[in-house]
């Protein structure tokens, strides 16, 4: 497989570097899928996405939307082709195709963390918002075990997207003062039109994706698709790493004055989240293969521990299983109405309703490994060892056998988190024009939403530090007689915040926009205030001796519900506002300046759980200003700004190894300035080199106290952060992807590579964990043939890269211990997938 592997690279990059035989004429969206078939009437194309004649919709309120030559603010584009040539292995990667994003992908499918240059995130996507049709997904950006792409999948019956980040959104939708993609569903076609594909990958991934559009009745369009696929990942747990689907479909109306959308989706899917695993770090930022362990393929997860119980979950306990992983099953309704009233009024109006269960079954990483030996008889802390009379314990696997005192193991939570959420909001707008070019705005968003939650966290596990693990039981001997260290199962204790919490909330907001064409102008001032009001009820802990004997150590002192509830209300209010410029200096060339100001809520899990009415943290506000240019010729397409963001009231909590809170909270802020570039050219017909890059100088700011924390493998300290480097954010990191198009008489073959380059990042905000730097390469061979196949070979990291996303996020400061073993997300390794796709 390597060798074909290789073969198939070598043929990518030459067949992207040869040169052409024709005149110069780009073709800026170089798709090469047939064009589809568009219905009477249907919403302006997307199929040009590298065009600035492409309609953008999200984040302004112009009838129809603007063209992206006229839009104030950073936005990027991706047509279904494009989004299949990204190759994106989960929703969240898709958001590397936008300057300024770096998505943490080396978790799995689903939760990620989202970063966005200037935007100090640092875990989960708290500044990232997924639209649905125009409609966010859920009322809050994120919450503790959940952010918003993991109830998302990509297929088919996505027809573009279109990500934003900052300006604008302050305002409409839910205010996301971050970045926002809205995904924009295929609907029908007045002829019946689709596609079937079946994929293979070197994982073992089997999918099956199909779609169709097709009429109704005069003027009515449904389209319904989805997709079913199994894989046993590339890190191989032993069992199904990614299993499940989602169908979706859709019912469109089209008359003279407006059109009718309703739109469902049900998504039932469950993917491996991926623990960290061992490295060997040597100086501050090399890192290297831990032995015994492949960093690219091995996981912690397998059989022998895949099945567990619970006795600390909320209720009594309950069964769970790896298999499930961080799934979703979701299901959604919603609709956009669109209506010219004549005589300048337009009316539009978006809603969604969604629920279902997010759940999470996952390892979480605790401290360093050791050897069975050290972790008996010693006090180490890094190793998290138990510190026993020495020769007074055995140590047996799970299911018999004695464990060899050299062996090394590790002990770690394995975590379920059941979350339930319900949510649906509201979009109403009413536009007048009030004299020829100018058009106002009045818009009323409405959320509510609700969260059930109930967590067995905090637990550890002790097993093999080996791929696939093993749990072991140790049991020892002092005065008191025979000792149970660990249940039956390998648990060292039944967790430290087995919480139930039940949380409600609703946001209410109003906002007018102005938009004002004056000739070559474009101006527009909005502004928004909004109100959430919230509350979430925690059962209280009380300590309880499980099953009354003292010399089971594993339940001796287990946090349990006690039938009583802190309750916390948060009610705030708070504008936003954003004011934009556009210059036209010709038709394929504009500058545009534009400020904004916005605020970011607490959520239920960051600010309101575990703070009192009246004493929440305060709101993390944003200011930003950003300057842009937009070019396009034949040859050349640029879409280049810079920006200065400045941030105040972010919160820190300390916490312990298990993930317990356990120090009072601070604030802090944050200064960034950056440059975000979208560029193309194509010097000859079908060559075509792209780049997509970012620049960022932000550290932290607002605090200058040291931050205290606990550090069980490097020992307990305090962290000066003012001027650190924000946390994951690396200061350069570009993608840079030449590509070729080589036409047959039977239909065309697209040939591309794409280096990415991610320089120096760092784990938290002491910036004590540095994270290296890497590059990676992909490639993608697609051949259209006829009118009706397509045929689709991509892959990535065909290099085999060894690069890290994030080190152990339970570690604050530096995770590597004296040892220099680390635990750490590394890139997972080459992957290549081959689909072959029927379209009519």
């Amino acid at each position: 497989m390597n060798k074909h592997v290789r073969l198939a690279l070598s043929a990518a990059i030459a067949a992207c570097l040869m040169p052409g035989l024709a005149l110069a004429q780009n073709d800026q969206a170089q798709t090469t899928a047939p064009p589809a078939k568009s219905r009477a009437k249907a919403p302006p194309s997307a199929a040009n996405a590298k065009s600035l004649e492409q309609v953008v919709v999200t984040g302004n309120t112009a009838t129809g939307g603007l063209k992206k030559i006229d839009t104030s603010y950073t936005v990027t584009t991706a047509t279904a082709e494009q989004i299949r040539m990204a190759n994106p292995k989960s929703t969240a990667d898709l958001l590397k195709i936008a300057p300024g994003l770096w998505p943490e992908s080396t978790g799995g499918q689903t939760g990620a963390n989202i970063e966005i240059a200037g935007f100090p995130g640092g875990g989960d996507a708290p500044f990232n918002t997924v639209q649905m049709m125009g409609s966010p997904l859920y009322g809050m950006p994120t919450l503790s075990f959940f952010e918003q792409t993991s109830i998302f999948r990509l297929d088919d019956t996505v027809d573009r997207a279109e990500i934003i980040q900052g300006g604008p959104s302050v305002v409409f939708a839910d205010g996301q003062i971050g970045a926002s993609e809205n995904f924009i569903l295929k609907q029908g076609t007045e002829v019946p039109s689709g596609s079937v594909g079946v994929t293979y990958g070197s994982e073992d991934l089997k999918r099956f994706d199909a779609f169709v559009g097709f009429p109704v009745a005069k003027d009515w369009y449904g389209s319904v698709g989805g997709f079913y696929r199994t894989s046993s990942g590339v890190r191989d747990p032993q069992f199904a790493a990614d299993k499940g689907g989602q169908l979706t479909g859709t019912l469109t109306h089209d008359s003279d004055n407006g059109s009718l959308t309703l739109y469902a989706r049900y998504l039932n899917d469950r993917n491996q989240f991926i623990t960290p695993i061992p490295l060997i770090q040597s100086g501050t930022d090399h890192f290297s293969a831990y032995p015994g362990f492949d960093p690219l393929t091995d996981t912690y997860y397998g059989k022998a521990i895949q099945h567990v119980f619970l006795p600390g979950y909320p209720g009594g306990g309950r069964d769970a299983n790896l298999g499930n992983g961080r799934g979703a099953k979701v299901a959604f309704f919603g609709g956009n109405f669109d209506y010219d009233l004549g005589d300048g009024w337009n009316l539009s109006d978006k809603f969604l309703l969604d629920g279902g269960d997010v759940n999470t079954n996952a390892l979480f990483s605790g401290t360093n490994p050791g050897t069975m030996n050290d972790m008996l008889y010693t006090n180490q802390s890094q190793i998290g060892a138990f510190n026993l009379p020495a020769g007074s314990a055995t140590a047996t696997y799970v299911g018999g056998g004695a464990v060899d005192p050299n062996q090394s193991v590790i002990h770690q939570g394995w975590w379920f988190i059941h979350k339930h959420l319900k949510n649906v909001n509201n979009d109403f707008r009413l536009s007048k024009e009030i004299f020829e070019g100018n058009t106002l705005t009045a818009g009323v968003y409405l959320a509510h939403y609700t969260m059930d939650d109930q967590w067995a966290l905090g637990n550890q596990m002790l097993m093999t530090n080996t791929p696939n693990a093993r749990p072991i039981t140790v049991t020892y001997v002092d005065p008191s007689g025979l000792n149970y260290l660990t249940d039956n199962q390998g648990f060292l204790d039944y967790g430290g915040y087995n919480i139930a919490q039940h949380g409600v909330a609703n946001n209410r907001a109003f906002y007018l926009s102005d938009v004002w064409r004056a000739g070559k102008w474009l101006i527009d001032l909005s502004g928004r205030v909004e109100n959430q009001n919230a509350y979430n009820d925690v059962c209280n802990l009380t300590n309880k001796n499980l099953d009354g004997n003292p010399n089971t150590k594993y339940d001796n002192a287990v946090p349990v519900c006690n039938g009583t509830f802190a309750h916390t209300r948060y009610d705030k209010t708070h504008p936003s506002w954003t004011f934009g410029v556009n210059y036209e200096l010709a038709d394929n060339m504009s500058v545009y300046i534009r400020a904004n100001k916005g605020a970011h809520f607490d959520d239920f899990d960051n600010g309101i759980r575990g703070n009192t009415t009246g004493n929440t943290a305060p709101m993390q506000k944003i200011q930003n200003f950003e300057g842009g240019f937009k070019y396009q010729s034949q040859q050349w397409f640029l879409d280049i700004s810079a920006y200065h963001r400045q941030f105040i009231g972010l919160l820190y909590q300390p916490t312990d190894a298990g993930g317990v809170p356990n120090g009072p909270q601070s604030t802090y802020g944050s200064d960034s300035k950056g440059v975000n570039v979208n560029t193309a050219w194509s010097p000859i017909e079908n060559l075509k080199f792209q780049l997509v890059g970012n620049y960022l100088d932000g550290h932290y700011s607002h605090n200058n106290s040291c931050l205290p924390y606990t550090n069980p493998v490097a020992g307990n300290g305090c962290a000066l952060i003012d001027g650190v480097q924000l946390q994951r954010q690396p200061k350069v990191r570009y993608m840079f992807t030449p590509s070729y198009k080589i036409p047959f008489s039977w239909g065309d073959v697209l040939a591309f590579v794409t280096f990415t380059h991610v320089g120096p990042h760092t784990q938290d905000i002491s910036g004590l964990q540095q994270l290296g730097s890497y590059h990676t390469w992909d490639f993608g061979v697609v051949a259209n043939v006829q009118q009706n196949w397509q045929i689709r070979l991509q892959g990535t990291n065909m290099t085999n890269e060894l690069g890290l996303t994030e080190s152990n996020s339970r570690i604050f400061g530096s995770a590597a211990g004296t040892t220099g073993v680390i635990l750490a997300r590394p890139l997972e390794g080459r992957e290549v997938n081959l689909q072959v796709k029927y379209i009519f």
